[in-house]
């Protein structure tokens, strides 16, 4: 019982980082290649080496919302829906202490949209890794079931 406890805490800690790991390629990305310009959002891409770790492990306790019981089965749902958890933290919490105003409007009109896809990538990341790594017959991983 314990030994399946901490399998399933580790498992969804590696989902949530590995899922901030896709965020911050993907907030990168649309830095780098001037999608944010293109926006008008003037969030910060360049991230240090201490920022990329600290969001790894703050999306690593974020993933622990998938030991939350929930309705549906498919993971990319349940992803989805977990990932405006942290979304509602950065647009209410963290925007606002660190001078953004509410919702990071400060830095740009489309910033909450900006957010919410972003983390939108962690949850389908997430959600990704919690499926391919459930014990199952042999089969493909893209097989039907995924979506139910």
């Amino acid at each position: 019982m314990l030994h399946s406890i901490v399998k399933y805490l580790s498992l969804v800690f590696a989902a949530g980082s590995l899922g901030a790991l896709a965020n911050t390629i993907a907030l990168f990305a649309a830095g780098y290649f001037g999608l944010l310009d293109a926006l008008a959002v003037s969030i910060d891409y360049s991230l240090p080496i201490e920022a990329v770790y600290g969001r790894i492990v703050w999306g690593g306790i974020w993933g622990l919302l998938f030991l939350v019981p929930f309705a549906f089965k498919s993971y990319l749902v349940r992803g989805l829906v977990l990932s405006l958890g942290p979304t509602f933290f950065q647009l209410f919490y963290f925007f606002p202490r660190s001078g953004a105003d509410i919702m990071g409007i400060y830095l740009g009109a489309l910033a909450p949209v900006v957010v919410l896809f972003l983390n939108f990538i962690w949850g389908i990341a997430a959600g990704l890794w919690l499926y391919a790594s459930e014990d199952r017959p042999e089969g493909p991983w893209f097989t039907k079931h995924y979506f139910e």
